[in-house]
């Protein structure tokens, strides 16, 4: 057999050469964008370079890839993590995505069979998603043996959605009276017992409604508390009303829960929750954090609230504890101000009421403020009329707060819709070290957005109406929007869970 001729230096490095081009070459390459991210602080042009559903190079120099995708004038942001959102279906996720939004969590009213909601939602979603497991719904199940559950129904609805997603389940707060009642100690102890159950199942915390569960005792409070301490998870809590404002006894009552447990703690939205008091709330979080607790606080950029009607938010007595009266709700199917008529026709019949009841100069600062978390609270799209914080939150952050009244800097406006959430999570479901960065071997989760014309458009009047300005975004190293538009067939997001 005739043997091949060694081959020649110069031949050798060319095959070196051709080689290391090869393992250079990636799947994706965004070129010329503006890298930022809030972690490292990077802020510079960069080729960012994806694998799969991974970063794997940030680099000054061009990188070559299968497909490359200009991004010059365009923010490369890390995909914002949303803490609150309770629009766990297809529409409620595509408005979530045009704003920027690339994992979506409902951590307050949450889920009772938390392994089922995960289940029914792997390979199905656009967005990345998680859930805690729901008080309110556990609390339900054990006392009255009505369990409200997840599965979508043909119409496309669903019948529970954690508990606070649908007129169906929610009207069971009023005229049932299942959040109302006190539970015995027995009682307390089997609820326990059903929440470290969906902890058992991946649930990222525990949530609380509590303005919903006026049953609820300061001592099921701190067991619950007690439960999230000793499995190392946050308690996300919504907390109950005050009686005027200069009613402080609600936050004082949360931190000396968390003080008396050192359970982690999450506070929802306090710019709603806090009203009149929203700064003085914000000043206890900051002395609690000095004295070395857990516990962090979260904002929507809008000045008006949303529930549902039939609640027992607006129980009797409702207009002392929110400072408000008929005239600033505003019935969210026609747009109507609501009298004293109709707010007993509409609260028989069940259904969404926006609540006019704050001031800028109580949810600004909070908005600037560098350590309160910008999350959604966004309610389910279906085909009524709902808030638009669900589908504007974020643009809404960055072209009103950031670009046009120059509240906050870019960056800390990044930092507190990303890596804080992240870090928020990072604990209990190590998955989150790799969201919320714009790093090599993080996830390719990625927002690109225009600086100069992002902008949130939906409104009161026409809250389905999608940010304009965020130009693509990535979940996983999937576009899910293209070209400001979003991308059908496409499902890549990942069920985030805490582990064991």
């Amino acid at each position: 057999m005739r043997r091949a001729a060694p081959l020649s230096l110069a031949a050798l490095l060319g095959l070196a050469s051709a080689a290391a081009a090869t393992a250079q070459d990636f799947d994706l390459v965004l070129r010329g964008g503006r890298v930022m991210d809030p972690e490292s602080g990077l802020d510079a042009v960069r080729e960012v370079g994806i694998r799969g559903d991974q970063l794997a190079a940030l680099s000054e120099t061009p990188l070559a890839g299968r497909e490359v995708v200009e991004a010059s004038g365009l923010v490369v942001a890390p995909g914002f993590i949303d803490l609150h959102e309770h629009g766990q279906n297809a529409t409620s996720h595509a408005l979530h995505v045009r704003d920027g939004v690339t994992t979506a969590l409902d951590l307050e009213a949450g889920a009772f069979r938390v392994a089922p909601f995960y289940a029914e939602r792997e390979g199905k979603t656009v967005p990345s998603f998680g859930v805690s497991v729901g008080h309110i719904a556990a609390r339900v199940k054990l006392m009255h043996g009505f369990e409200i559950g997840h599965r979508p129904t043909a119409a496309g609805r669903e019948t529970g959605l954690g508990g606070l997603l649908q007129r169906l389940v929610e009207r069971f707060y009023r005229p049932m009276g299942y959040a109302r009642d006190a539970a015995t100690p027995e009682q307390v102890e089997e609820l326990l017992a059903l929440l470290a159950e969906g902890l058992d199942e991946g649930a990222l915390g525990i949530g609380m409604g509590l303005d919903y569960t006026p049953g609820a005792t300061s001592e099921e409070i701190r067991a619950v508390f007690a439960l999230a301490a000793a499995r190392g998870v946050p308690v996300f809590v919504h907390m109950r009303g005050a009686t005027g404002p200069d009613d402080l006894a609600q936050i004082d009552a949360l931190l000396a829960h968390a003080e008396a447990t050192r359970a982690a703690l999450h506070v929802f939205h306090l710019g709603s929750s806090g009203g009149p008091r929203a700064a003085a709330y914000r000043e206890r979080i900051e002395a609690a954090r000095a004295r070395g607790l857990d516990v962090t606080t979260e904002v929507y950029p809008y000045t008006a609230s949303s529930t549902y009607l039939e609640s027992a938010m607006f129980d009797p007595g409702w207009q002392e504890r929110l400072g408000i009266s008929y005239g600033d709700l505003q019935w969210a199917a026609t747009g109507e101000r609501l009298t004293a008529e109709t707010f007993a026709r509409y609260r028989e019949e069940g259904g969404m009421v926006i609540a006019h009841s704050m001031k800028p100069e109580w949810v600004d600062p909070l908005v600037a403020h560098p350590d309160v978390v910008i999350a959604s609270d966004g309610m389910p799209f279906f085909e009524e009329k709902v808030h638009p914080r669900g589908a504007g939150t974020f643009a809404r952050v960055l072209g009103r707060y950031v670009r046009e009244q120059r509240a906050l800097p870019l960056m800390t406006a990044l930092r507190k819709m990303t890596v804080m959430p992240a870090q928020r999570l990072e604990d209990m479901a190590p998955a989150f070290r790799a969201k919320g960065r714009v790093r090599v071997g993080a996830d390719a989760d990625l927002t690109l957005f225009d600086p100069e014309r992002v902008i949130d458009r939906a409104t009161f009047e026409d809250p389905f109406q999608p940010s304009a300005g965020i130009v693509h975004v990535l979940v996983g190293g999937v576009f899910v929007v293209r070209d400001e538009a979003n991308v059908p067939d496409v499902a890549p997001g990942r069920g985030m869970r805490a582990s064991p």
